[in-house]
């Protein structure tokens, strides 16, 4: 067996690596909200997700706090659809450590990110981000689109993965007619 064979049965069970987590998340409690680091925590779905160990590649360890939000009180005024206290975000927890990432490092551009981990409180991602001026990245054929203008600041515009799957861009057809071209083309009639 290979070593991808043995780390995707490794994923699979979880039981195996609950107290590498349990540790692992006590440490990262105590860093920053927005860490660079070295080598992939999961280093299948970073290789599934177009990370390489080479120059330009850099990843980024995300927190974001999770949990329901809520509106802010309103005082005055008609309150027949403001009256609800939960606030339903527009994005999703995965998207926001994205847009995170990307501010916390101006001149990389987001590629992909992953789920690392959770508790009560906090949700892990780690972000794969790329230096479009790298001469590695710009002679790379399969990597060199993202060198593009067209794809400048992607993940601010909801063209990564997480951001198209949160502006519910996976579904064609039928169920699906008001979220193309947007939602706001739409009038936010879509979702």
């Amino acid at each position: 067996m290979g070593l991808y064979k043995y780390l995707k049965e490794l994923n699979r069970n979880k039981e195996k690596i609950k107290p590498l987590m349990k540790s692992r998340l006590i440490t990262w409690r105590r860093e920053n909200a927005v860490v660079k680091i070295e080598k992939p925590t999961n280093l299948l779905a970073a290789r599934s997700l177009g990370y390489r160990a080479k120059k330009g590649i850099i990843l980024a360890r995300v927190r974001v706090k999770r949990g329901g939000k809520q509106r802010p009180h309103i005082k005055k005024g008609r309150r027949s659809r403001h009256k609800r206290q939960k606030f339903v975000m527009g994005k999703s927890f995965q998207w926001i450590a994205e847009e995170r990432a990307a501010k916390h490092f101006p001149s990389l551009e987001v590629l992909n990110s992953y789920k690392i981990g959770k508790d009560g409180q906090r949700y892990w991602f780690e972000v794969i981000l790329v230096d479009r001026n790298n001469p590695s990245i710009k002679n790379d054929p399969k990597l060199n689109w993202i060198c593009r203008p067209a794809n400048k600041e992607r993940v601010f515009r909801g063209l990564t993965s997480a951001g198209r799957k949160s502006r519910g861009l996976l579904s064609k057809g039928k169920g699906a007619e008001k979220i193309r071209p947007s939602l706001r083309a739409n009038l936010g009639r879509g979702k």
